[in-house]
């Protein structure tokens, strides 16, 4: 029995890859919060991190939305399955790369800081709204 985050996240990321079959997401609970481990397709890991982890950190900011409705600190971790272990050098190339890298695979930043919104501005009305609409979802 999958939880409403995974199903939120399955959802995502199924609807980005090419086999969603191959989506596997486990979840743990510790101090920090609650930590989703996101396998996909060693041929899917760009589409999930996408250009310069631009869609890792969208899927990362949806989760915190979730938790800040949940009252849950929410962190996602993207395994890379397919058995490749990248070198520093590695890492540092992969940052300058224009295109998706299947390779290396970074761990969410535990520490992250963001700008609080505040309670009863705009943004976090709408923001309800729409965590509202996704509860509604036949997942």
């Amino acid at each position: 029995m999958s939880t409403i985050d995974q199903q939120f996240v399955e959802y995502i990321v199924k609807t980005l890859v090419n086999n969603p079959d191959k989506v596997q997401i486990d979840r743990t609970i510790d101090e920090k919060g609650v930590l989703l481990s996101l396998e996909v397709d060693p041929e899917d890991v760009g589409r999930i991190i996408g250009r310069r982890g631009a869609t890792a950190q969208s899927i990362r900011t949806l989760l915190r939305a979730l938790g800040t409705k949940n009252d849950a600190r929410y962190n996602l971790k993207i395994v890379n399955n397919d058995g490749y272990e990248p070198s520093a050098k590695d890492k540092d190339s992969a940052e300058s790369d224009d295109e998706p890298s299947e390779a290396p695979v970074e761990e969410a930043d535990t520490e992250e800081e963001s700008a609080p919104v505040e309670e009863g501005s705009e943004l976090a009305k709408k923001t309800r709204a729409e965590l509202a609409d996704l509860d509604d979802l036949d997942i």
